[in-house]
């Protein structure tokens, strides 16, 4: 029986992939599109972690998916989704949407402003099961929170979520921090700590900005402080690892 050794791994904003183009600013965690390192494919079960801001009136047109969770979070402006499978609406700050694309789906994801960028963070898992029917959820928790400290987002596993995961070992949380104010991140073999906005001290390792992420490997659970201007941290709690 392999034994998972404890690992703390900072990854700085300006160390992340980066395309630009004269429609996307996008930064990712790990290898994406024509970006490659056969050492950065994922942490966990966690195989996409992009930071996009898309300008007005532009955004990535109808393209396919299969076999992903895809969760989708909206940090500024406005994010109109369409797909295949007849779903649309559009996402906005305090809106979780899934989207599962298990046989195949195609979407589309549009800034629908025409003078205002739209930033969000969008992160794929992989499904517990393979070829499920394509499924599509979106709920607004920004009455949740409101109240602060660490929210379930979206999860597979038992107890309450926002929205479900087709993914029975993960759960998305999302920490909205005052200053000073602090939560303890989960205990999984795999978590990941994306700093989305402001800034936060973290137990052990010390102080992150915005941009920089922590992928802990049996690490136990972290306090999570927030910085002089507060902070909102995205934290994905897995309990097993993938295989590429």
């Amino acid at each position: 029986m392999s034994t998972i050794m404890e690992k703390m791994d900072l990854r700085p904003a300006d160390s992340r992939f980066h395309t630009r183009t004269g429609w996307l600013d996008s930064r990712h965690s790990f290898s994406f599109a024509n970006h490659y390192d056969p050492d950065n494919t994922h942490h966990g079960i966690l195989v996409v972690s992009n930071d996009d801001v898309i300008r007005p009136g532009t955004g990535f047109s109808t393209h396919p998916h299969r076999d992903m969770e895809i969760v989708t979070w909206v940090l500024e402006g406005e994010l109109e989704h369409r797909d295949s499978q007849g779903h649309r609406g559009v996402i906005h700050r305090g809106l979780a949407q899934r989207m599962s694309a298990g046989t195949g789906i195609r979407h589309s994801e549009m800034n629908p402003s025409a003078s205002h960028d739209a930033r969000f963070v969008q992160m794929w898992v992989l499904p517990d099961t393979e070829g499920i029917d394509p499924g599509y959820e979106q709920l607004d928790i920004s009455r949740e929170l409101a109240s602060g400290g660490l929210i379930p987002l979206a999860s597979g596993g038992p107890g309450v979520s926002a929205i479900r995961l087709r993914q029975k070992d993960a759960t998305l949380w999302v920490a909205r921090l005052e200053r000073g104010r602090s939560v303890f991140s989960p205990e999984a073999a795999y978590v990941h700590i994306f700093v989305a906005e402001g800034s936060l001290d973290l137990e052990g390792s010390g102080p992150m900005k915005q941009g920089d992420a922590l992928r802990l490997t049996a690490a136990g659970s972290r306090r999570m402080t927030g910085g002089p201007e507060g902070a909102e941290a995205l934290i994905w709690e897995m309990h097993r690892g993938g295989t590429f």
